[in-house]
């Protein structure tokens, strides 16, 4: 039968899938290591462009280092540099993390602020990283994060049609409940890591099959 035909909407077909990606996965978290909304903060900023599992191989001699904003700020950057080397990228990411905790404690007294529009002045941080701060740090959900796997496994499974994480993000606020926001791109991630690769999709072994429009075209 015709994805299409047999769901009728692409509404429908979104609340399925969120349906059964929580059955999938119904333990699923955020898999980046913190324990103080300034460590995921910093620890976001590391994952650009680089795994979960490299950046919390790394922080806890960060944080141990630099146990907060106010120590990141003052330190030397080169020694940043150092601790975060293996996580790609390093002068720009230790630059924009000191710049974020520099205007941390200038501005907003060493706290990480809990509004979109505050953490986005930060330096390094975009939408995606203030949706995972202000999601698994404060519980506020207000936006969708997007991240390689959300914006792929969006595109296969028929849920957008932009390549842009912006315009994702409206596409899927509309089509998923706001309760769910972080928890949907959370389990996508899980899923995309577990069955849905970017490079061959084990589409044999997948629960969401039948809902999706890319089924052998990848």
């Amino acid at each position: 039968m015709n994805i299409m035909r047999k769901w009728a909407s692409v509404e429908q077909r979104a609340i399925e899938i969120l349906i059964r990606l929580k059955r999938q996965y119904p333990d699923a978290r955020c898999t980046l290591n913190y324990e103080t909304p300034l460590q995921l903060l910093v620890a976001t900023i590391l994952s650009a462009q680089c795994t979960d599992e490299r950046v919390n191989q790394v922080t806890p001699a960060l944080f141990a280092r630099f146990p907060d904003a106010g120590a990141i700020a003052s330190a030397n950057i080169e020694d940043i540099e150092t601790l975060i080397r293996s996580t790609g990228f390093y002068r720009n990411k230790a630059k924009n993390i000191q710049g974020a905790c520099r205007m941390i404690v200038e501005k907003y007294n060493s706290h990480v602020p809990k509004r979109m529009e505050q953490l986005l002045e930060l330096p390094g941080v975009a939408r995606k990283t203030a949706n995972v701060v202000l999601a698994n740090a404060y519980g506020i959900n207000q936006g969708v994060t997007v991240d390689t796997h959300v914006k792929r496994l969006s595109n296969r499974l028929g849920l957008t049609e932009h390549d842009n994480p912006e315009r994702i993000e409206r596409d899927l606020i509309r089509l998923i409940p706001q309760e769910d926001w972080e928890n949907w791109s959370i389990r996508l991630i899980y899923h995309g890591r577990e069955i849905c690769n970017a490079k061959k999709p084990a589409c044999d072994a997948c629960m969401l099959a039948d809902l999706c429009p890319s089924v052998g075209k990848n």
